[in-house]
């Protein structure tokens, strides 16, 4: 199981927000790339790259720290936040990002999904986030109507890449992650799922490495590396160092140089 850390950009700036909370951001460094370093000196085999200005205003608004994150490290990289239209998803593939992630649009436009999976075979993957089961959008800023498991399956079926799920009652709160509905989800749906939000100890890491099988390959951690409360080099010990899968092939091996 991959272990990814996060970084998540506000302002061109390194944050964490409590449960997607704006209003209740911490700054942990304000250059990212220097962050990004950090983790990949320590072991990371990928990185999680948030956009949390574009979230919000619906189009990337951190290129510069994005694209400074890209030249300073040579693992994969994967970025979300939003992206809701095809425009956006090619700049970030050309500047070198190996994934983009897929949110709102997914739930308001899933034939563009679609067409994106088609044209960009296994570098699109769709972000669930959900609030009670259902699927929050637009910067975790409003709750749809949509089942996070029918989101899943339909996304599945349209071709994309993997599924990252992120319970918000439990992002930035370090209460561990929502096993039950990981375990729910993953069971139903034949692509990878990428676990996110309250991952707080080497236990809630190794509890979600027993749903591996369940097709649960990968889990993302932020605020609990920052704080101190994992040790990315303890973690790596504990899980291994992850599969590198799903990668592009173009990528070539000097991608994990």
């Amino acid at each position: 199981m991959d272990v990814i850390p996060a970084i998540d950009l506000l302002e061109g700036k390194c944050v964490r927000l409590y449960q997607g909370d704006y209003a209740r951001s911490q700054v942990f460094n304000e250059n990212p790339a220097d962050v990004a370093k950090q983790w990949v000196d320590q072991g990371a085999s990928w990185l999680h790259i948030v956009d949390l200005d574009g979230a919000k205003i619906g189009q990337p608004a951190n290129l510069k720290a994005i694209a400074a994150i890209v030249a300073s490290v040579s693992v994969p990289i994967q970025v979300g936040g939003g992206l809701r239209d095809g425009t956006s998803v090619s700049q970030l593939l050309n500047m070198g990002v190996q994934r983009v992630i897929l949110g709102t649009v997914a739930v308001e436009e899933p034939e563009l999904v679609r067409s994106l999976c088609a044209e960009f075979p296994g570098q699109i993957v769709v972000g669930i986030d959900a609030r009670n089961g259902r699927v929050a959008t637009r910067g975790w800023l409003e709750t749809s109507e949509v089942l996070a498991i029918d989101l899943a399956q339909q996304m599945a079926d349209m071709g994309a890449a993997a599924i990252i799920y992120t319970d918000i009652h439990r992002d930035g709160t370090l209460q561990g992650p929502n096993l039950d509905a990981l375990r729910e989800l993953a069971s139903k749906i034949s692509i990878p799922t990428i676990a996110s939000g309250g991952v707080s100890s080497i236990t809630d890491l190794l509890s979600l490495l027993a749903l591996e099988p369940l097709g649960v390959s990968g889990v993302i951690v932020g605020r609990a590396l920052y704080t101190g409360d994992i040790s990315l080099k303890e973690a790596l010990q504990a899980i291994g160092p992850g599969r590198l899968q799903d990668v592009p092939s173009n990528l070539g091996d000097s991608a994990f140089a």
